[in-house]
């Protein structure tokens, strides 16, 4: 699976292009997830997207993506549920992936948020978590373990969603 994007000649964003203001015009993604764990899919995005001008912007707790939210604009971001609130917290911490998306919504415009969490207790707990994510304005939520094509898609969805197909300006 490859996740192509058009660029929009009329507005002249080509990832290599310069902006007025002299900076590239790109997507940013914010790539907040739990750095304890060993996740595939957040090693091998920043090396897969940036060719075709995505800038992955990782942090490893919602400290650092506060800060990162502070200095970059974000397009998209995929949020791991279990992304600790700073380096003193622990994966036993509950939830505080929850405080980057309090981050997030707060956001203007509030980007796209694609939800990572992991394998969830019942399928009752699954189906209410979901519903919780979704009315939280997530776009959709995947589920650890996940191939890094399901990312990929959820990605390319993202951008059809919500940009029509092409690179923001800006």
């Amino acid at each position: 699976m490859i996740l192509s994007l058009r660029h929009s000649h009329a507005f002249g964003t080509d990832p290599t292009a310069v902006a007025p203001s002299g900076t590239p015009q790109r997507l940013n993604l914010l790539l907040a997830y739990g750095g304890w764990r060993d996740d595939s899919f957040a090693d091998q995005l920043p090396t897969l997207l940036q060719p075709i001008g995505i800038h992955c912007i990782r942090t490893r707790t919602a400290t650092e993506a506060r800060h990162a939210m502070m200095r970059d604009r974000v397009h998209v971001a995929v949020v791991d549920l279990s992304t600790p609130a700073d380096e003193s917290s622990t994966a036993r911490d509950a939830s505080l992936g929850a405080s980057v998306l309090h981050l997030l919504r707060a956001m203007t415009p509030v980007p796209p948020m694609i939800l990572v969490r992991g394998p969830q207790a019942s399928v009752r707990e699954s189906i209410r978590g979901l519903g919780d994510a979704l009315r939280e304005g997530a776009f959709s939520v995947l589920e650890r373990p996940f191939p890094i094509e399901s990312m990929l898609e959820m990605l390319r969805r993202v951008v059809n969603r919500h940009y029509a197909g092409y690179w923001p300006v800006n």
